[in-house]
């Protein structure tokens, strides 16, 4: 049966299912394409921008080299929130220099890490709910099946087994949503864990180094 006679033998509830599903679906894909894709390219930046950073001769040679070197923006901010200049007056300039370093650090690395977990949130709901919503078009397909066959009057398994089939073919499609959903939110998630651990321990090196620098 192609899917135009499938969606064909649905009423409105029915139909609404399969195409939610398929939206799912669609938007779960195609995060985890994108999320891939940028995690491959982050992972490689964050190894050449560190090293280049710490081989740079000066902070400011740093900040160039991760410019040029770091396309995901994740070192970046880092660096950039460090070096940028507190305006006297107001409360962020409050404080010695290390609390002052370890405040504008650490919002620059949840705005990084925010980034990072961009889409984990339609993933996770994506493979926590898919299987329920093709179970609810399961429900409502055997029942619709049902009506009708009532409505009929003549009751055989021909006439049975036709209309359940098609509907338990919704339960099998929101565990076919789920599943790469679920595999993905895993495998993002121990990326996105390493490249965090790696931007905290770099904010940690950054902090040290310039309250050395500091010191008279």
């Amino acid at each position: 049966m192609n899917p135009a006679d499938f969606l064909g033998h649905r009423d409105a509830v029915g139909t609404a299912v399969a195409l939610l599903l398929l939206m799912m679906s669609v938007g779960s894909w195609v995060v985890l394409l994108w999320k891939g894709w940028l995690l491959k390219r982050a992972s490689a930046d964050m190894g050449r921008s560190t090293m280049a950073f710490w081989q740079a001769a000066s902070l400011e040679d740093g900040l160039t080299v991760v410019r040029a070197l770091d396309r995901e923006a994740l070192l970046l901010p880092l660096v950039e929130a460090a070096l940028a200049k507190t305006p006297a007056g107001h409360l962020g300039a409050a404080g010695d220099k290390s609390q002052q370093l370890t405040r504008v650090l650490r919002d620059a690395l949840h705005g990084v890490l925010h980034k990072l977990q961009a889409g984990q949130v339609l993933l996770a709901t994506v493979g926590s709910t898919a299987p329920f919503v093709g179970l609810l078009g399961t429900v409502w397909g055997i029942y619709h099946a049902l009506m009708g066959i009532a409505g009929a009057g003549q009751v055989s398994i021909d006439k049975i087994s036709g209309p359940v089939g098609e509907a338990l073919i919704m339960t099998a499609a929101g565990l076919a949503v789920a599943i790469p959903a679920v595999l993905g939110y895993n495998i993002l998630g121990r990326f996105i864990g390493r490249i965090e651990a790696d931007l905290e321990g770099f904010a940690r090196d950054l902090r040290e180094l310039l309250l050395t620098a500091a010191k008279p």
